[in-house]
């Protein structure tokens, strides 16, 4: 089966410009980043965007994964970032690094939950479609007093 999911873009003004898509309500300012020439604070970057796409990847494929596995956590949120050098003239992301924490309580195995979160990477459909190295450094929190969310999917 194959899906298609479209993305519109209109230049507004400057180094500015409009994202949108037919199947969303919600319009997503882009601009250059402040660090470029003429690049723009406070406005989401293509650089923000492309890591956004990775980061949140991998939580919709942990949910999936945690689902099926009966993983059973109280949170998850996880912060991602990425490298970009200038390589032979050329600036180019040369890492990703996601460090998800993830917060279960005392009756699951944090060996299991860091095994789901490491299988999540690998299944990311955004991860799988790139070639920069994406490090994952993943932090299992154990929680002995909250009752865990996890379970009910």
């Amino acid at each position: 089966m194959m899906y298609t999911y479209e993305v519109n873009l209109k230049w507004s003004d400057k180094r500015k410009g409009m994202l949108s898509s037919p199947a969303l309500p919600q319009n997503i300012e882009v601009a250059t980043p402040p660090e470029f020439p003429k690049g723009m604070e406070k406005i989401w970057s293509p650089e923000h965007l492309f890591v956004a796409a990775i980061n949140s990847c991998l939580l919709t494929t942990f949910l999936s994964i945690a689902e099926n596995s009966r993983l059973q956590f109280i949170s998850f949120e996880s912060k991602s970032t990425c490298n970009v050098d200038k390589i032979n003239g050329k600036h180019t992301i040369t890492e990703i690094i996601l460090q998800p924490k993830l917060v279960i309580h005392y009756s699951q195995k944090p060996e299991r939950a860091k095994h789901i979160l490491e299988m999540s990477e690998k299944a990311c459909l955004i991860s799988n479609a790139i070639k920069i190295t994406i490090r994952l450094e993943p932090e299992i929190i154990i929680e002995y007093n909250l009752v865990p969310l996890g379970n009910s999917f």
